[in-house]
């Protein structure tokens, strides 16, 4: 029984983080590092650190096209943290998830709130 429960547990572990990022096609990370790369100016900054890139006058947020919103409050934190201006990258996977950069961007407009955005997908498009 012992034997089961470890067996048990170690599946689990092993199977949990698998699960966890199905459907993401690359991680946050990923984009990251490719987006800056393409951006004049930019620096990706480490996994560990508390914003994403940086450039001479933004500091920028990515965040997955479903949490659109979180991204947000984010980067206008990071903004004010910094004194750069806030930026979104939201990264858009899928086809569907246009509805989500709509929602962004009419969220900004809506409230004029000082922070510009990209999109960037699979292909990391380069900045426009």
């Amino acid at each position: 029984m012992m034997k089961r429960m470890v067996f048990l547990m170690l599946l689990i572990f092993l199977v949990w983080p698998v699960g966890a990022s199905a459907g993401r096609l690359h991680s946050k990370h990923w984009y990251q590092e490719r987006w800056c790369a393409r951006m004049a100016g930019a620096r990706a900054e480490p996994a560990s650190s508390v914003y994403d890139c940086r450039t001479d006058t933004y500091v920028i947020e990515f965040d997955y096209a479903d949490h659109w919103y979180e991204a947000i409050g984010e980067s206008l934190h990071y903004a004010l943290q910094t004194g750069k201006k806030a930026g979104i990258v939201l990264i858009m996977e899928h086809a569907s998830d246009r509805r989500y950069w709509e929602k962004l961007n009419r969220t900004i407009d809506h409230y004029r709130l000082p922070i510009h955005t990209w999109q960037t997908s699979r292909g990391v498009a380069p900045p426009q």
